[in-house]
């Protein structure tokens, strides 16, 4: 048996949802290229897209935005609950604890059918960007906004966070940014809600404990260090020497690097174009021109190609989010995946039980309590 730490390249199971290519840098969802639906797509197509496995026709689009407004508000005693908890704890704690007690509110929570499990991940996907812009509001001394049934999922996002109708492009900034980041294979948390599932556990359960994978700084968490870098940083007159520094010091350099990814990762050029146009708009090509100093400075000194989390740092930051809410952003896109793969894994369930790899000691003779040293 050979061990393969971090399960790297170890293929663990079959998927139709989704397909990452690291030699070309290609990615898939449900046989469509990442480069169109960032095009073209809404974030409502993606969801439908990753569930059905196909994308909507007008009818089809229209029932699912219908039922996503329809499920945004939060049941009454999970609402208390985000009033009663600490303001300041951190966002994903929070997220995670608010999603777990939405379970207790659900009538389909413990109903793993085909039927339940689809309703589920629809109120799932509905309400968590009202958790987090909750979260943000209260913490701010401001009361949650009643969400707008006339807007779409990414603009009343933007409008329950700020409390303005947003602009066009802030719109499809945050849309495109919500569809590269909806699913991305056997990454981290999709794994661990695969795992959860296989057990025949329920969806909530599942998502719970995704969101607690998303959450640590190599996974969810790294887009959130990268805006603080650049802000370390300053200026792009600096980012040279700041970003030499750092590999001298053999430090790593957040939003760098994929696992799969040997070349570039596809999902950034888009968010770069959109770091660029929100910054242009803004009148402020600060972030974006730091952004791509470090870029090119890490490409030409390490041959890494920066990932999605690097240039969705400046975007969502021109877009207004708190840094702090970034990761949970970033779950209220990967819901969509997250579902799928629940879904996926109920309809064709086998426990996953890998094995290890044993490396410890053998034979040691019992030693009496009085004679242990």
């Amino acid at each position: 048996m050979i061990a393969a730490k971090g399960l790297e390249d170890v293929i663990a199971g079959t998927s139709s949802i989704c397909d990452v290519n690291g030699q070309t840098g290609q990615l898939i969802y449900r046989g469509y290229d990442i480069d169109d639906l960032a095009r073209y797509a809404t974030f409502e197509e993606v969801a439908y897209l990753l569930w059905y496995g196909k994308l909507p026709n007008k009818a089809e689009y229209d029932q699912l935005r219908e039922q996503l407004v329809a499920n945004r508000e939060l049941p009454v005693q999970v609402m208390k609950l985000l009033f009663d908890l600490p303001p300041r704890a951190n966002p994903m704690h929070l997220l995670r604890t608010v999603v777990s007690a939405l379970a207790v509110y659900d009538p389909d929570a413990g109903d793993n059918s085909p039927d339940a499990n689809l309703r589920k991940a629809i109120r799932l996907t509905a309400r968590i960007p009202t958790i987090i812009t909750s979260i943000e509001r209260i913490r701010s001394g401001e009361l949650p906004l009643k969400n707008n049934p006339e807007l779409s999922h990414a603009a009343n996002y933007l409008y329950t966070l700020k409390g303005t109708i947003p602009d066009e492009l802030s719109v499809r900034a945050m849309d495109v940014a919500l569809i590269l980041q909806a699913d991305h294979e056997f990454n981290a948390s999709t794994f661990t809600a695969r795992v959860i599932t296989s057990t025949l556990s329920d969806m909530y359960s599942a998502v719970v404990g995704a969101i607690g994978a998303l959450a640590g700084p190599l996974h969810g968490g790294a887009n959130e260090r990268v805006m603080r870098m650049l802000i370390d940083i300053g200026d792009a007159s600096r980012a040279e020497d700041y970003v030499k520094g750092l590999l001298m010091q053999k430090q790593r350099v957040m939003g760098f690097g994929h696992r799969v990814y040997k070349t570039e990762d596809p999902r950034a050029k888009h968010l770069k174009r959109l770091s660029r146009e929100l910054g242009e708009r803004q009148g402020n090509l600060k972030w974006y021109l730091i952004s791509e100093k470090v870029e090119e400075v890490m490409l030409r000194e390490k041959g890494l190609y920066c990932n999605v989390d690097f240039y969705s740092a400046s975007v969502q930051y021109m877009l207004g989010i708190p840094i702090d809410m970034f990761t949970p952003l970033f779950a209220s896109s990967r819901i969509v995946g997250w579902t799928a793969h629940v879904m996926e894994q109920m309809a064709d369930n086998r426990l996953i039980r890998p094995r290890a790899e044993y490396v410890g000691a053998r034979d040691l003779p019992w030693v009496p309590m009085e004679e242990r040293e």
